[in-house]
């Protein structure tokens, strides 16, 4: 599969045109871009690094090395923003450490008359996020700030994330496509709870009352975050099941202070 993908990246075809003209035969210069490609690969870099983008939830949206690769998983904190606020008029949202903006962007274009807001820390990140909104014709607003120090008082009704969640020391970092996708969108101290805990931490500061925090986290961690909630007194705390049945989001609704 990854070798049909690549070769149809090269000659800029169709999976139809690859299987219905099998005797083709590539130029040189065709050939040689397809054999560094197969090699790089061969080496592990990710499918997706190599053709410079990623499909999620219907869309294709670029992707660099600087960015997170979107994953399958991330589509249920998508689904879960559709179920809790489909027609709800003026829904201020925020994506925090968007990447490559697929989460934003989509939103965007699935929840009509949204106002978007998706913030990253990474300058190269934002620049991707900008890039895929401009391509698929969403109305985002991007900030530059380290979770939410560059928000001011902005409140809102929806905040999503999907934060770096693994453990420092994982192994599985060193593995696969992990190997190759920027360490600060993957790793958050020593159990990986670093990132979710400030941000837990920060959204009563900035949500409005009856609104909804989603996180995506690792497939151990739903009883840790569910505490996390908990403390910070957020109510209608649950965990949404991933399509292999893995607690893969966990959220809960602010109320406000008594």
């Amino acid at each position: 599969m990854d070798a049909r993908v690549l070769l149809r990246h090269v000659l800029k075809c169709t999976a139809a045109r690859l299987a219905g003209w099998p005797e083709q035969r590539l130029s040189a210069r065709e050939w040689e871009d397809y054999r560094a490609l197969v090699e790089r690969r061969v080496a592990g870099e990710p499918v997706a690094y190599l053709v410079g983008e990623r499909e999620f939830f219907g869309r294709n949206f670029m992707v660099t090395p600087a960015v997170l690769i979107p994953r399958p998983d991330t589509e249920l904190l998508v689904e879960l923003a559709l179920a809790h606020f489909s027609g709800e008029p003026r829904l201020r949202l925020l994506d925090m450490g968007t990447g490559s903006g697929a989460l934003a962007v989509t939103l965007a274009l699935e929840l009509e008359g949204a106002d978007v807001t998706a913030l990253d820390r990474s300058r190269e990140a934002l620049w991707v996020a900008m890039a895929n909104a401009a391509k698929l014709g969403a109305s985002v607003s991007f900030v530059q700030s380290d979770w939410f120090s560059g928000l001011g008082e902005e409140r809102f009704q929806l905040i999503v994330a999907n934060p770096p969640y693994i453990a420092a020391a994982d192994p599985h970092l060193e593995e696969g496509d992990l190997r190759f996708e920027p360490r600060t969108a993957l790793a958050a101290g020593p159990a990986g709870l670093d990132d979710l805990a400030e941000i837990i931490a920060g959204t009563p500061h900035h949500l409005e009352p009856g609104g909804w925090l989603f996180l995506e986290h690792g497939y151990d961690q739903a009883m840790s975050v569910r505490s996390l909630l908990a403390d910070a007194g957020f109510a209608a705390i649950t965990s949404w099941k991933d399509l292999g049945g893995i607690e893969r989001v966990s959220g809960g609704r602010w109320l406000g202070r008594a």
